[in-house]
């Protein structure tokens, strides 16, 4: 990515311009080490929601962790002496991005979260490859859906229910309006890895800060109003897990997810969303005490079966 001032602040395609055709050639380790970062600073999201949430509300949370997280960011690009683009063409990318990927399903799964067990998120939110499919092949059709793609896109789901366990589906069934909140959800984070395709004339870094500070202070209102964050008393755990969220799964994630869109295509950043299932198991278990599925070991062999389906090349897997 270009790291001068001018470049940075390049205007992307118009919100009317056709999304731009994603390269097919070949992928080193390199990018498939960038898909694994990338899911190892998101599958802390759930963990650190539940350590935050009993002491923050939904609202405050988001905003504080969004704002954190530019403030980071704003630190490195001023480091590197590349500044954020001031036109409105620029700022109205952002801000249809980070409503979409970040803002409003964020508020909703943390909402969720009260309400719905864990290993339920976590089932609901894995399918959003599944979304990116289907809004693939059946409107934009940016890049190729192929069956291969599918079929690892099932395969990562059905690891998913393998590793939390098939007896997490039966109280699918007791917090309705809070399920289907975390469905509509993920079909955001669909939606929003398609139209980031429109960004990729920016620094990632940069996408990454202007789309967290519209977020962080879209709410920064309401939080006020509704929390009143100074009559708060929130626990020392609760403020590392914000900070920390900050950092790492919102400003690091985020740039991190930029970067793949530009190399691996929607569909293949989105399995991303499959990697997490293993990493988020293993950090509820050290952060949070909870148990690890007996069937773990099936699931994660269905987990990566499908991960390599949507990601591997099929010419690769046809020599192999």
């Amino acid at each position: 990515m270009p790291e001068s001032t001018s470049e940075a602040g390049r205007t992307a395609a118009s919100a009317s311009t056709p999304l731009p055709t994603v390269a097919t050639g070949a992928r080193n380790w390199r990018d498939y080490a960038l898909l694994l970062a990338l899911a190892c600073c998101w599958s802390s999201t759930y963990p650190l929601t539940k350590l935050a949430l009993p002491t923050i509300p939904p609202i405050t949370f988001i905003s504080a962790r969004s704002l954190i997280a530019a403030i980071f960011l704003f630190a490195i690009l001023w480091m590197r002496g590349i500044r954020i683009p001031t036109d409105a063409k620029a700022w109205k990318l952002f801000a249809t991005q980070q409503l979409i990927n970040s803002t409003f399903p964020f508020l909703i799964i943390t909402w969720s979260q009260q309400y719905v067990p864990a290993s339920n998120t976590v089932v609901l939110a894995s399918t959003t490859p599944i979304f990116a499919f289907l809004i693939t092949s059946l409107i934009t059709r940016h890049e190729p859906a192929t069956l291969l793609k599918l079929a690892g896109a099932v395969l990562g789901l059905a690891g998913t229910v393998a590793i939390v366990g098939l007896d997490a589906l039966r109280g699918f069934g007791s917090e309705i309006v809070a399920e289907i909140a975390i469905l509509l959800a993920t079909i955001s984070f669909a939606c929003a890895t398609i139209f980031g395709l429109r960004l990729s004339d920016y620094d990632p870094m940069v996408v990454a800060a202007g789309s967290l500070l519209f977020g962080g202070l879209i709410l920064l209102p309401p939080s006020l109003i509704i929390d009143q964050p100074w009559t708060l008393h929130p626990t020392p755990t609760a403020i590392v897990a914000t900070i920390v969220m900050g950092i790492v799964s919102s400003a690091l994630g985020l740039m991190l997810f930029y970067v793949c869109l530009g190399r691996l295509g929607t569909l293949t950043t989105n399995a991303q969303g499959y990697l997490r299932i293993p990493i988020g198991v293993g950090l509820s278990v050290l952060l949070l005490g909870e148990s690890v599925p007996s069937n773990l070991a099936l699931g994660l062999l269905l987990v990566m079966a499908g991960v390599a389906a949507m990601t591997v090349p099929a010419e690769r897997l046809k020599l192999w």
